[in-house]
């Protein structure tokens, strides 16, 4: 469109008779955008241009299945429409989450730094999952992460015990490569049995077994107050968020061969929001800083959990039946749960090993199980048994004798 001044200028001319031709060539313009200007009863607009359709355009329908299913991170979304042909960029596809995303209220807490080598956050994740047919089942996650470098150590559980608490604390020094000063944990049962009258907590006697093995301590947050481990808090979030959402698993062991690669490939690649700078480059400089791992001797026998014996000589571990020799029935066995095997113990001697079940409710039997059986059967038990007295017969007497002894 003409400036304002060249429009003045136009119009006088042609009010005054000059040619259009003539306007033109003084002007410097067009002779059909004189015409067009002179014959226009107002000022003429430019056309709007057609909107052109957005990339995202023909991803909007998978973009609100996703949202109804909880997923709202752009990184994994972004992943996923690539996989789908999407050749946009991010900030397209962040502008549309914008309008999306319900608004958060802000969170104010105190930060509190740490030293290399001095703390780990630790803390359980409850995931949700899908099976084959529709139906949803849940796992544990134990989250473990380092305060100063925010290196993370995620793994996929079953069952949140004490024995389970303690192996994967093992696997994730294995991990980082040495062992924290210090681990502080929100006010689970497997940590703390409560606090005293001077509201002290109460460590759990096996956990703070455990913990002076390994050379750590155990530091409880305020009740009520589970932000003052807020390094763990977010690790919990950012799994839900970046991993979870497009991971697809064929049992627990893949899961957390999964686990174990994003914790290294991605989680601890990235530029950290607080430290900017990657968590893997700040753990090189804090490994020289943690305590050695100690040999799994030292704590074999915290691994284990108890277990009784059925009197048809199987034990229940996830819902699967492991067999132990027939004698062992109706005692107490000790249970050693690995990836790939169990191991069940009766005080220090392993009476059976088995691979891991691979559905619930599948019976694993050792050779010669019901060796025995019969004299176990024959052993002799105590009766108990009724009892007959002999037949005591009462002595008849003469009322004489009584008013003889009287006097009477």
């Amino acid at each position: 469109m003409l400036g304002g001044g060249l429009m003045r200028e136009l119009y006088e001319r042609h009010a005054k008779g000059q040619s259009i031709r003539s306007i033109a060539d003084e002007l410097g313009i067009a002779r059909n955008t004189v015409r067009r200007y002179i014959r226009a009863e107002g000022v003429p607009t430019r056309a709007p241009r057609p909107k052109r359709p957005s990339k995202l355009e023909p991803f909007y329908p998978y973009l609100e299945r996703r949202f109804s299913e909880g997923c709202t991170n752009s990184v994994v979304l972004l992943r996923e429409l690539r996989e789908q042909g999407y050749t946009g960029g991010r900030s397209i596809l962040k502008d549309y989450l914008k309008r999306h995303r319900p608004p958060k209220a802000p969170i104010v807490t105190r930060r509190f730094e740490t030293l290399p080598g001095e703390q780990a956050q630790v803390d359980f994740g409850y995931f949700r999952y899908k099976l084959p047919d529709g139906r949803t089942r849940s796992l544990w996650a134990f989250v473990m992460v380092l305060s100063w470098s925010r290196a993370i150590y995620v793994e996929f559980i079953q069952r949140a015990d004490l024995a389970t608490f303690i192996r994967c604390h093992l696997h994730a020094f294995e991990h980082f490569g040495g062992v924290p000063q210090s681990g502080l944990y929100d006010n689970a049962k497997v940590v703390t049995l409560g606090r005293d009258d001077a509201g002290q907590p109460i460590i759990t006697p096996e956990f703070l077994d455990f913990a002076r093995r390994v050379g750590m301590t155990v530091k409880l947050c305020r009740p009520y107050r589970a932000q003052t481990k807020g390094r763990v808090e977010s690790g919990v979030k950012y799994v839900r968020g970046n991993f979870w959402p497009s991971v697809r698993f064929t049992d627990l062991g893949d899961l957390n061969r999964q686990a174990r690669t994003w914790c290294v490939k991605v989680a601890d690649q990235r530029i950290h929001g607080t430290t900017l700078e990657k968590p893997a480059d700040r753990l090189a400089q804090e490994r020289p800083y943690l305590n050695p791992v100690p040999p799994l001797s030292r704590v074999a026998d915290l691994l284990r959990d108890k277990r009784q014996v059925g009197r048809d000589g199987f034990v229940v571990v996830d819902r699967a039946w492991y067999g132990v020799p027939v004698r062992y029935a109706g005692t107490t066995v000790s249970v050693e749960i690995a990836a790939d095997t169990v191991k069940l113990w009766s005080g220090d001697e392993m009476v059976a090993v088995h691979p891991r079940a691979t559905r619930p409710g599948e019976r694993l039997r050792v050779p010669g199980q019901w060796s025995g059986l019969d004299s176990v059967a024959a052993r002799p038990q105590a009766e108990a048994l009724a009892e007959q007295v002999a037949d005591v017969t009462v002595s008849r007497r003469s009322l004489r004798i009584y008013e003889e002894v009287a006097g009477l």
